[in-house]
């Protein structure tokens, strides 16, 4: 079955660190761009980092310097470590994967989120 099962998130005070993990099953993992994206309340799904097939990282200006998205090609799993959080991050996120290794494709699989909660 081809899925993509997330763990982490939860809830921490602004400055704490979460990480969030999300696993690949039913498919050759490595030829695929992965991603996080979250969504707040009331707005709209915007990409927070994504990982090529060759390694090639990009983030949201948002996020860099503080979280950090990384990949295990034998585990299946990426993962992204978020650290410094802000209260305005609040929200659930959500691992993809991308219609082939470029990331600007669109998603094709997605996690089933996992609630972020930053308290001030």
């Amino acid at each position: 079955q081809v899925q993509l099962a997330e763990s982490g998130g939860g809830s921490v005070q602004a400055g704490g660190s979460l990480r969030l993990s999300c696993q690949a099953s039913g498919y050759t993992y490595s030829s695929y761009c992965m991603g996080w994206l979250r969504q707040a309340p009331g707005k709209g799904r915007e990409e927070v980092a994504a990982i090529d097939d060759d390694g090639t990282i990009r983030y949201a200006d948002s996020v860099k310097g503080r979280f950090t998205i990384s990949k295990d090609n034998a585990k299946k799993t990426h993962y992204l470590q978020m650290d410094n959080l802000k209260p305005d991050e609040t929200a659930g996120y959500y691992c993809a994967r991308v219609l082939g290794g470029d990331c600007d494709k669109e998603v094709n699989l997605w996690g089933q989120g996992n609630q972020v909660t930053v308290s001030s």
